[in-house]
């Protein structure tokens, strides 16, 4: 397999069609070989426009999500980021490039394990990666210049956004399958923030999330 022309194709074809123009975002797509994190056995589906199997009952997001992610967060290079869901750990390389520091979580010891090793190999080093639960957010560094969610949740609550500085960003997917928003929220002082619809998607529900039959209006 090609693996530089796949990646070029996806860059041009998937990524580019999904209004991500930044130039820089784009090389650091062609930089961080998206293959190198995914899964021996799945490793060829790296630049399909589609979510790949990681375990545990866990998928990645397609390649065009985590370039919209990058992008609608504009991350500076002293922000400091709290990534939920560290999955196979190429979002997380993505953010660590893009920002000062990233605190990343996720509740599969597995998936820390295997994130830190590729990590490693581009000698990435602004990252600390935590196994716990942090369905509720991870307040231990808050708050935070921009959060990131990569599961979805049924229905917006306060704790990720709390967690937030003034000015900070959320990328979070609210809803149910088959129709979710993924969501960009800022803070915009102490008691108020702002809210934009980016896409809609459907993506698995964050591990732990409650079910919507759990909520009570």
């Amino acid at each position: 397999m090609d693996y530089e022309q796949a990646r070029l194709n996806m860059i041009e074809q998937q990524i580019r069609t999904w209004e991500v123009l930044d130039q820089n975002i784009l090389d650091l797509i062609a930089a961080i070989h998206r293959e190198e994190f995914i899964p021996e056995q799945h490793k060829k589906m790296a630049f399909v426009d589609t979510q790949i199997p990681l375990g545990k009952g866990q998928f990645t997001l397609e390649p065009k999500v985590e370039a919209r992610i990058i992008q609608s967060l504009d991350l500076k290079p002293d922000d400091t980021v709290l990534e939920i869901g560290t999955g196979c750990g190429y979002l997380t390389a993505l953010l660590a490039k893009s920002a000062g520091h990233v605190h990343s979580v996720d509740i599969f010891p597995e998936f820390t394990k295997t994130a830190e090793t590729r990590l490693n190999k581009y000698e990435i080093a602004n990252t600390e990666l935590t196994t716990r639960d942090a369905v509720n957010g991870w307040d231990k560094h808050a708050p935070y210049d921009a959060i990131v969610v990569t599961g979805s949740i049924p229905a917006l609550t306060d704790s990720f956004k709390e967690q937030l500085k003034n000015g900070g960003r959320l990328f979070i997917t609210v809803g149910t399958s088959p129709l979710m928003q993924a969501t960009l929220i800022t803070r915009i002082n102490e008691n108020a923030w702002t809210s934009e619809i980016l896409f809609e998607t459907d993506i698995p529900p964050l591990v732990g999330a409650p079910t919507p039959t759990q909520f009570r209006f």
